[in-house]
C-alpha cells in the first residue's frame, strides 16, 4: 500500500505488530521499547494515514 511507504521502519514494525492484536506492552517489550514509545509511534502512524485510532490504521492495513 502506497500510504504505508510514508511510515518509517519502525512506525511499520509497530503496526504490523498492532496488527497481530498485542497491546503496547508487548510490543514494548518485543522491539526492546517502551510502551509509551510503542503509542508514541502509533500517534504517528495515525497521523500519517490520516486515521484516528488503531482500528481504523488495522482496517485501512487489510485492505487489497
Amino acid at each position: 500500500m502506497e500510504k504505508l511507504s510514508g511510515l518509517t521502519e519502525r512506525e511499520r514494525e509497530v503496526l504490523h505488530a498492532a496488527a497481530s492484536g498485542d497491546t503496547s506492552n508487548t510490543i514494548g517489550r518485543q522491539l526492546g521499547i517502551s510502551h509509551r514509545t510503542v503509542q508514541t509511534h502509533l500517534q504517528r502512524v495515525y497521523a500519517k494515514l490520516g486515521v484516528k485510532g488503531r482500528i481504523a490504521a488495522l482496517l485501512l492495513l487489510r485492505r487489497p
